[in-house]
């Protein structure tokens, strides 16, 4: 028997003032299907989602879900009152409306005369939820994804990533017919992860799973949707499941494109070039007769322009768009080291000739002592110290204190005990998981606006080097009309490129990444891993993605939690 269809999009159409994002998309998810949505930051993966989970209506189209709905979408709205518990308890509650069914209709069955399907049906649905573990299986999915399980925490007084994996943490629990899910795995460590996969893998219902993890989609999709644009025009439905299977036959798609564009633009050169000669044949008719054939010359003119007329508008007809060049991350060429050993301030404090020899003398452009973060951090008696074209890989659980060394690191949160010191002219560049405040401060203005307002404020702090500021245009990261747009208005992945421009912005000799990948999409994902191989710059990575592990693995490694 054929499963059952749970979520089904018919010409789903949708698109933003001065920006359309989907066009007459046909999607369809069946039980035990799990469908991974892909493609560049800004193709509407968050939209579609959005779409199909009722947030958003379209302008066109339909969606048609059977079943019950569980969505854990990036950005979480929390009221003032929402607990752990009581996000949890509102879990439990949907799930024992299913033992209450059953229940009510054993309580009223008539065994002579009772409709058998119905208590059958009823039956089933409680043994698939499992709604006598759905206590067990909440405090599990939150242990394992590592989230607070105090119930009486307010979710408005926890991190972003908190509070996303206590939602995740209730949605996986809930056993949902249709489970939509954005990015699940950018706050989720390697044991979180791991529980997340097995999870996903016997789901019994309908998965739709916007995500940039390469590992995530060759062990759980069954499929992969790809928003970009394609030779059609439609979103590309991938059956292969293995990323690199995806990305072999996109690649083979984006040659196709490109070669039959080139040969319908030769192919279009010839035929004008025929009518014009058609055309020229058709006035010759006018001229003094030549001989007994004028009128059959004239008609035989005629019939030229008219075919070479047809072949112009079947070409037209049938032809493919212009091949949409994806965007490709032109990584600058970034320094090593300062210019000058002494050309005053570093990057984050005033010139300090006691620190800078420190510095010098361990050879190290950055370098922190036994650092010390109360409740966060604590690393008796270690040194760590980032050389000239360093390269040093963070890896440990949640709340090891990965974040926060890096924080210290950049000098951007105080230490109770330990000692910093970053040589002479060295610059940093620092990516963490959320956006600087500025950024939300900067929201109303253009993308382009904002990195210049950025630019402004590290030339005020001593930070930039006016020679050597890279452009945003020339990164590749945004398009000149996403350049041009409010930085609001952007999308989650969209300003996470911008963050990592600015990240760029100054040039720096060390570049400080924190969960780098989180938001951005899989092609974006292999450019910057292969960039950060290869930059002469010293760089430091935390970050829990497998595939950027074990592409990074010959890199010195720091563990903590261990």
């Amino acid at each position: 028997m054929a499963e059952p269809i749970q979520l089904v999009a018919r010409g789903l159409t949708f698109g933003y003032p001065g920006r359309a994002v989907l066009d007459g998309l046909d999607l369809t998810v069946s039980a035990g299907e799990r469908l991974g949505l892909v493609g560049e930051n800004g193709a509407g993966k968050t939209t579609l989602l959005r779409l199909l989970a009722g947030g958003l209506v379209p302008t066109a189209g339909s969606v048609t879900r059977s079943g019950s709905l569980a969505v854990v979408e990036q950005e979480l709205d929390v009221g003032d009152d929402d607990t752990v518990g009581s996000l949890a308890v509102a879990t439990a509650a949907a799930v024992r409306s299913a033992a209450a069914d059953l229940e009510q209709v054993v309580a009223t069955f008539d065994h002579e005369r009772g409709d058998l399907a119905a208590y059958a049906e009823a039956m089933a649905r409680y043994e698939q939820l499992e709604a006598w573990d759905v206590d067990r299986r909440v405090d599990e999915a939150l242990t394992r994804f590592g989230a607070p399980r105090d119930p009486v925490r307010r979710l408005s007084q926890l991190s972003v990533g908190e509070r996303y994996r206590v939602r995740l943490a209730c949605r996986i629990a809930e056993r949902a017919d249709v489970l939509l899910l954005d990015e699940p795995t950018n706050h989720l460590d390697a044991t979180g992860i791991d529980h997340l996969t097995a999870e996903l893998q016997r789901w019994s219902g309908a998965v739709v799973i916007v995500t940039h993890d390469r590992r995530l989609l060759d062990d759980v999709m069954t499929a992969i949707l790809d928003l970009d644009p394609s030779m059609d025009g439609r979103p590309a439905l991938y059956g292969a499941t293995r990323y690199a299977d995806y990305r072999f036959a996109k690649d083979q798609m984006l040659r196709r494109w490109r070669a039959r564009y080139r040969a319908e633009r030769k192919r279009a050169l010839v035929l004008a070039q025929r009518l014009d000669s058609s055309y020229e044949g058709l006035s010759d008719e006018w001229r003094p007769p030549k001989g007994s054939q004028r009128h059959r010359r004239g008609t035989r003119a005629r019939q030229h322009v008219k075919a070479a007329d047809r072949l112009v508008q079947q070409l037209e007809a049938t032809a493919v768009e212009v091949p949409v060049p994806p965007l490709a991350l032109a990584f600058p060429d970034l320094p090593s080291l300062p210019r000058r050993a002494s050309t005053g301030a570093s990057p984050d404090r005033p010139l300090d000739p006691d620190a800078d020899r420190a510095a010098a003398h361990s050879g190290s452009l950055l370098e922190v002592r036994a650092p010390r973060v109360d409740g966060r951090l604590d690393l008796p008696g270690r040194r760590i110290g980032i050389e000239p074209c360093g390269r040093l890989l963070v890896v440990g659980p949640n709340g090891s204190g990965k974040s926060t060394l890096l924080r210290v690191l950049a000098g951007t949160v105080e230490t109770s005990r330990g000692a910093r010191t970053v040589a002479a002219g060295v610059r940093l560049g620092v990516l963490a998981q959320e956006g600087p405040a500025e950024h939300v401060a900067d929201g109303a203005v253009t993308a382009f606006d904002a990195y210049a307002r950025h630019a402004l404020r590290l030339l005020e702090e001593g930070a930039l080097d006016p020679d050597q500021l890279v452009p945003v245009a020339a990164l590749g990261l945004l398009t000149e009309a996403d350049l041009d747009r409010p930085l609001r208005e952007l999308s989650v992945g969209q300003r996470r490129r911008f963050d990592l421009a600015c990240a760029l912005l100054a040039a720096p000799h060390v570049l400080v990444l924190d969960e780098p990948t989180n938001h951005l999409s899989v092609g974006l994902v292999d450019e910057l891993t292969a960039a950060l191989r290869a930059t002469s710059s010293a760089v430091v990575v935390a970050t829990h993605d497998r595939r950027m592990r074990a592409d990074l693995a010959d890199w010195p490694v720091l563990e903590l939690g261990t």
